[in-house]
């Protein structure tokens, strides 16, 4: 029989079947998962930048890949000496041939349109004063001259620059032309017929002149601008070449010392070679530029400020004989104002202040002019035109005493009156004189212009392609003295 310990209790049994769920204490939150090491992975893969900084840093360290270094550096900088060189030299050489092929020509054309128009003027006026007994050379005259400034007009409008102010211009004086061809003609024709009303017709033909010659000159100053562009272009020191050339010859001389102390020999054929190519490059350069400069300098100075000057004395003669026929033509009928107090013929006037101009510009061109060649048909157009003030002079007195036929026999010459005392020539053949006179002078200047500009371009001819050439020689002589140093290293 068993018993019972006192003071304890018998275990229970489980309960049968399924009991309470208790919910478990710990955590069931997502873990973050763990890559797995992939044996395929490095350290981080560098630019190849960097990989080329390493190489060229290694390679520096030893003295093959030193002279490697050197000898890309010397091959780059030669090559780039003669390639700079050959690019500012053909552009200079383009603008040097610009200069006489091109703007020059334009500039003489805008010239010839002025002073073709002028002339055109002045004959038309001279034909209206000998009325009836205009001349056929008188009306030749006007027509060549009128030819000549349609003929001009034509070649400038090809030969300028679209949409610029000079094609605008140009466009415009091509419908005046016309205009005043027909306001000429109607003048001519009520002249014949004794008609005062030619005499309103040519003056209003005068005014579209003045027109017209506003602007042609602002087309010659448009083309003179475009001359002076195309100087400063030619003329300008190729500085970028020149510092490249001293730069190359100094790593070259730099090379060879360098080798030198390293191996106690005096020469390296081939970088020899290199510095004598550079040497001669740098030396064309300077002297076939600094030639070419000083020639083109000569060209502008001693040609285009001499034509500037010749033409503007030209145009200011055609001015002051235009104005002077057109005195007698009005008699009176415009004045203007030169105080507050005193009115005088407006022609007459303008008459006077073309001359002032006239013979200032005569004295400039002396100046200017550098031989005998060039002054002495202005020192013969000076002395024309004194005489041409003299007798103008007698002219307008006569016409204030009212003898008006002694006053245009004076200016346009044929038969004077009894009281009119006409021994000398009329002041139309002392225009005729200074004008042919500047004529000379102009074209022996145009002459001793295209002679500089011409030895200018000359100077730099062959040099942008010698230039390449000699640096492609250069630089393989570099690349191939280095050569020979490293293959002592093999």
């Amino acid at each position: 029989m068993t018993f019972t310990p006192e003071g304890s209790t018998a275990p229970t049994a489980p309960p049968a079947g399924p009991g309470p769920v208790v919910p478990s204490q710990v955590s069931h939150a997502p873990r973050p998962p763990v890559p797995s090491p992939d044996p395929d992975d490095g350290p981080p893969r560098r630019t190849a930048f960097a990989e080329g900084v390493d190489q060229l840093r290694a390679a520096a360290t030893t003295e093959p890949g030193r002279l490697r270094i050197i000898g890309a550096l010397l091959a780059l900088l030669v090559v780039a000496f003669g390639s700079v060189t050959a690019w500012q030299m053909n552009d200079r050489s383009a603008a040097a041939d610009d200069v006489l092929h091109g703007s020059q020509r334009l500039s003489s054309a805008a010239a010839e349109i002025y002073t073709s128009l002028a002339a055109a003027n002045t004959a038309a006026s001279s034909g209206f004063l000998a009325g009836g007994q205009e001349t056929d050379q008188s009306r030749k005259d006007y027509e060549r001259e009128m030819r000549e400034a349609a003929e001009q007009l034509a070649l400038a409008a090809t030969a300028s620059e679209p949409g610029s102010d000079s094609e605008e211009r140009i466009a415009k004086l091509n419908t005046l032309l016309p205009e005043y061809k027909g306001l000429v003609e109607r003048a001519r024709a009520n002249n014949r017929l004794g008609y005062p009303l030619g005499g309103a017709y040519l003056r209003y033909a005068n005014d579209k002149m003045q027109g017209m010659l506003t602007e042609a000159r602002s087309i010659y100053d448009n083309e003179n601008e475009r001359l002076r562009d195309d100087y400063a272009d030619a003329t300008a020191y190729p500085w970028a070449a020149i510092g490249l050339g001293v730069l190359a010859l100094g790593g070259l001389v730099w090379a060879q010392r360098r080798h030198y102390r390293r191996t106690n020999r005096v020469l390296n054929q081939g970088l020899v070679a290199a510095t004598a190519a550079s040497t001669v490059v740098l030396l064309w350069l300077a002297g076939g530029h600094t030639l070419a400069r000083s020639e083109l300098n000569d060209s502008y100075d001693n040609g285009v400020r001499s034509l500037t000057v010749l033409n503007d004395a030209r145009i200011a003669s055609l001015t002051a004989r235009g104005n002077e026929n057109l005195t007698l033509i009005s008699r009176g009928a415009e004045t203007v104002k030169i105080t507050e107090d005193k009115s005088v013929d407006k022609f007459d006037h303008a008459f006077k202040t073309s001359m002032a101009t006239l013979e200032k510009r005569l004295a400039a061109a002396e100046r200017v002019a550098d031989n005998a060649g060039g002054e002495r048909p202005l020192k013969a157009a000076g002395a024309a035109m004194e005489e041409w003030q003299d007798r103008h002079k007698s002219a307008r007195a006569s016409d204030d005493e009212g003898d008006y036929q002694c006053a245009l026999a004076q200016v346009i010459g044929g038969k004077a009156t009894d009281s009119c005392k006409n021994g000398d020539k009329p002041t139309g053949e002392c225009f005729g004189q200074v004008d042919e006179n500047l004529r000379t002078a102009s074209a022996y200047e145009a002459k001793e212009f295209r002679r500089a500009a011409e030895d200018g371009r000359a100077a730099m001819l062959g040099l942008p392609v010698g230039a390449a050439v000699l640096a492609v020689l250069g630089a393989a002589g570099a690349v191939l003295g280095i050569g020979r140093r490293l293959s002592e290293y093999r």
